[in-house]
C-alpha cells in the first residue's frame, strides 16, 4: 500500500523532471489552451512508460521545486476527458495530496497515468494541436512525433523502486489520524472508521438533521492511509453512510434564485474496500438541474450581463447589487443549465474581478465551474 505523500516525496528528490513525471504549479483544464497542454503531457507521459505507471505532481513551483499547493480539486469525470481526446487513452486518476504544512484546502495534485500499452494519440484538433498528433517525452520535455513510435521500456525499475520507498506502515497511519483528529480538526467533531483491518477513513465537519436524514457542512474526508482527500468544502452538505466493506459520500449543491434555495444532490461516491489489501472507486453524477420558467431566465440573465458588464468597468455598487454579486455564480450557472450556454463564457470574464474582493463570490465561482465540468464529461 502507497503512501501517496511519501510518493510525491520521492518523485520530487528524484533529479528534477523526467520521462516518467512532470511537475506544474497548476493546471486549468477549464480553458482550450490548458486542456490541451494537459492531454499532450498525458499523451507523452503514456506513450514513454508503456509498462510502468508515470505521474504529473501539481502545486510545485518549477525553478525552486517548493512545494506551495493548489486548490481542493474534484474532478471525477476526468477519465472522460482523456477518452474524449486521446486514442488508446490511458487510465488516469487524479488524487488530492495532504502536505500539513500547506494552509488549510491546499493540498497536492497526483496524476497518475497508466497506459494502454499501445501508442497513445490526439482523437480530434484540440487548441493548435491536430489530431493525430503523438507526443513523446524527451527528458523533461513532451514533444510532437512525427514519424513512427517505438513504447521502449527504459523506467519501468525505477518507478518500482520509488513506488517501494513510498509503502506505508503502522506509524504514518497513525500520526496521520491523530494530526487530524488533534491538530486540523479540533474545532470540529471527528470521526474514524476503519476497513478490513488495513484502512483507515477520517471526516469531520458540522452536523445537523433535517428530515430524519443527517447532513454535514464544512466537510473534510481523508484516507488516511494513503494520505489522499477524498473530499473538501466550505460550502457543500454531504450525506455519509458506510458498513463493513464500503464509505458512501453524497454530495448535495445549494440552487435557486433569490432566497429560494433547495439542495440537489450532484454526485454519489462510494469507496469499495476488497480483503486483498486494495479499493476501488465508484463515482455516480445523480445531478438533474432545476428547470425555471424562461421568461423570468431572460430577465434575470439581461440582469447578471449588467452586473457583469459593471464589474469589467470597476463600477460601484449598491447594497442590493453587492448582494446580487455574492450570488451571481450560482446564478449564471442556473441560466447554463437551462440553455443559456454564453453564461458559461461571463464566468470566465468575471474570475478576475471577484478574486480577491469578492471572496465567497470567488468561491462560488469555482463550485459553479466544477459543476459544468462534471455535467460535461458525464
Amino acid at each position: 500500500m502507497i503512501n501517496k505523500r511519501l510518493l510525491v516525496k520521492s518523485l520530487l528528490s528524484h533529479n528534477g523532471e523526467n520521462s516518467f513525471y512532470d511537475k506544474k504549479r497548476c493546471i486549468n483544464i477549464g480553458s482550450k489552451e490548458g486542456k490541451a497542454k494537459f492531454l499532450k503531457h498525458v499523451c507523452a507521459l503514456a506513450n514513454s512508460n508503456p509498462k510502468n505507471r508515470s505521474f504529473i505532481v501539481i502545486g510545485v513551483s518549477d525553478a525552486e521545486n517548493l512545494i506551495v499547493g493548489v486548490d481542493f480539486f474534484d474532478d471525477s469525470k476526468i477519465q472522460n476527458l482523456v477518452n474524449a481526446y486521446l486514442n488508446n487513452a490511458p487510465v488516469i486518476s487524479y488524487e488530492n495530496i495532504h502536505f500539513p504544512d500547506l494552509e488549510a484546502g491546499k493540498v497536492i495534485g497526483l496524476v497518475t497515468i497508466g497506459s494502454s500499452g499501445k501508442v497513445c494519440s490526439l482523437r480530434k484538433n484540440i487548441w493548435k494541436y491536430y489530431g493525430g498528433t503523438v507526443f513523446i517525452r524527451e527528458g523533461s520535455i513532451s514533444l510532437p512525433k512525427d514519424t513512427g513510435v517505438n513504447l521502449l521500456d527504459f523506467n519501468a525499475a525505477a518507478v518500482a523502486a520509488i513506488e517501494l520507498s513510498a509503502q506505508n506502515n503502522i506509524k504514518l497511519t497513525l500520526d496521520g489520524v491523530i494530526d487530524f483528529i488533534n491538530n486540523r480538526h479540533k474545532d470540529l467533531k471527528c470521526h474514524y472508521r476503519v476497513f478490513k483491518d488495513q484502512f483507515v477513513v477520517c471526516w469531520a465537519g458540522i452536523s445537523k438533521k433535517q428530515k430524519g436524514n443527517t447532513y454535514f457542512s464544512r466537510v473534510d474526508i481523508e484516507l488516511i492511509t494513503e494520505q489522499v482527500k477524498l473530499f473538501y468544502s466550505d460550502l457543500d452538505e454531504v450525506m455519509i453512510d458506510f458498513d463493513n466493506n464500503s464509505f458512501t459520500i453524497v454530495e448535495y449543491v445549494s440552487l435557486g434564485l433569490g432566497t429560494d434555495i433547495m439542495h440537489y444532490p450532484l454526485e454519489k461516491t462510494q469507496i469499495i474496500f476488497e480483503d486483498n489489501g486494495t479499493y476501488s472507486i465508484d463515482t455516480v453524477l445523480m445531478f438533474a438541474p432545476p428547470l425555471f420558467d424562461l421568461k423570468l431566465l431572460h430577465h434575470v440573465f439581461n440582469n447578471s450581463k449588467y452586473l457583469v458588464e459593471k464589474l469589467e468597468n470597476y463600477g460601484v455598487f449598491s447594497q442590493e447589487e453587492c448582494i446580487e454579486i455574492d450570488a451571481l455564480p450560482q446564478t449564471l450557472l442556473l441560466c447554463y443549465l437551462n440553455g443559456f450556454l454564453n453564461a458559461k463564457v461571463l464566468l470566465e470574464k468575471i474570475k478576475p474581478f471577484l478574486k480577491g474582493t469578492y471572496i465567497t463570490s470567488y468561491a462560488k465561482l469555482k463550485e459553479a465551474q466544477r459543476i459544468i465540468r462534471k455535467v460535461k464529461y458525464n
